[in-house]
């Protein structure tokens, strides 16, 4: 190993920091380098719109790493560091500040960034998307003015990250309306049935709905501040804050720049190899060609993780790829949803349990099949099902639709 030899990891999130780690862990000695856009050491970001934003945890408990804990592993980390862009002919990224640093592995781990909202009053002031800390910082600050004021908040769009900034708006004793412009909650990722129970949740926790909505303009104060949003229908809903929650883009334009291929992210292997055989790529930014020939970007914890783990060891030129059934999670109110598998492609689905979003009794799964093969299992409330799940996903056993709703019916003797 040469003196000089050093991995370079831009993006210092979930996956960045695993990369890092995991490099150590397979007896890498050379340098590391991870560089940070933003100016905090990494940080867990799944609780920023729920338990954080709920003020039940504090800044110091989302911290994953401090800096002193990733010197003893000499993992160098420099945070406020921007890559403009890469050299691979070189082997350098090249900073916004000027500076250059050679790689002899470079990772890229740079995660995504919310949709920019397209309307009028869009630059008006407390509306609002939460990606991070400081987003979310920002996001509290409103609530709270909100809460001081007796204002209403407004959400558009009802995904995982709206629903739970809804939940949480909910906790604060705030009048809250959210506004998607499908025709049903979460309409990508969760069966017709479960997003209809996700409609009666909110609605009986005071949310109110609209559904199908067509957002037109955001209307702001003569201070500059968001007064309420417009719709095509000609009403007008008042707001103190407005919160934009309509998903998330891949951070790839710094691979596109450098002739890395990208479809709808940067495209990586099994083993997170991406197109360069000295660059590899992990976590939001990266997509997949599933064995289907679908594209699929995944946007989980569990996901860079483990990626992470494939990108360290392509590095050091092995192999290790990541197979394990995918699975996400998302908190709203005193109900957990835990998904196993990805449910796009499903012809039939089959409840096990009792579906009443007003109770917080026992939980229930949703099994999701296509041609009476098992793709996924949503669970709420239901942790034993959601591992059940993942075991019987791994191992490709597939109960019967007359198992699943069959409560007598033990489906875990079916891995025996």
């Amino acid at each position: 190993m040469s003196a000089d030899e050093r991995m370079v990891i831009v993006g210092a999130g979930q996956a960045g920091l695993h990369i890092a780690e995991a490099l150590r862990s397979l007896g890498y000695e050379g340098g590391i380098e991870l560089l940070g856009e933003e100016f905090h050491p990494p940080y867990h970001r799944p609780p920023l719109s729920k338990s954080w934003l709920a003020g039940e945890m504090d800044a110091t408990q989302l911290i994953m790493r401090a800096p002193d804990a990733l010197l003893r592993k000499r993992i160098s980390l420099r945070t406020g560091t921007k890559v403009r862009s890469i050299d691979r002919l070189h082997k350098q990224v090249c900073l916004v500040d000027g500076n250059t640093i050679s790689y002899t592995g470079l990772a890229l781990a740079t995660g995504s960034s919310p949709r920019i909202l397209s309307l009028p009053g869009v630059n008006s002031k407390s509306v609002l998307a939460l990606r991070t800390l400081d987003d979310a910082s920002s996001v509290a600050k409103a609530l709270a003015l909100c809460a001081k004021k007796r204002l209403p908040v407004v959400v558009i769009g009802g995904g995982f990250i709206g629903l739970e900034v809804a939940a949480t708006a909910r906790k604060y004793g705030l009048d809250v309306t959210v506004l998607e412009a499908a025709p049903r909650l979460l309409s990508r990722v969760l069966a017709p049935v479960l997003s209809d129970w996700y409609v009666a949740l909110h609605e009986s926790r005071g949310v109110q709905l609209v559904l199908g909505a067509q957002v037109v303009s955001i209307e702001s104060n003569s201070d500059g501040y968001v007064r309420g949003v417009c719709l095509a229908d000609g009403s007008s809903i008042e707001a103190g804050l407005v919160l934009s929650g309509i998903g998330v883009s891949a951070n790839d334009q710094l691979a596109k720049e450098a002739g890395i291929t990208c479809e709808g992210g940067i495209l990586v292997d099994s083993c997170s190899r991406t197109n360069d055989p000295h660059i590899v790529a992990a976590g939001d930014c990266t997509a997949r060609k599933w064995a289907n020939g679908r594209i699929v970007r995944l946007e989980s914890v569990q996901n860079a993780t483990e990626q992470a783990k494939s990108a360290a060891s392509a590095l050091l030129g092995n192999e290790r790829p990541f197979d394990a059934t995918p699975w996400f999670w998302s908190d709203q109110y005193d109900k957990k949803l835990q998904m196993a598998g990805i449910s796009l492609g499903a012809d039939e689905w089959a409840v096990r349990g009792e579906m009443n979003a007003n109770t917080s009794e026992a939980g229930f799964s949703v099994f999701h099949f296509s041609q009476g093969t098992l793709l996924a299992v949503d669970s709420v409330n239901a942790g034993k099902d959601h591992l059940l799940a993942r075991k019987l996903l791994d191992s490709r056993v597939s109960p019967t639709v007359k198992q699943v709703t069959d409560l007598s019916f033990n489906l875990a003797d079916l891995l025996r």
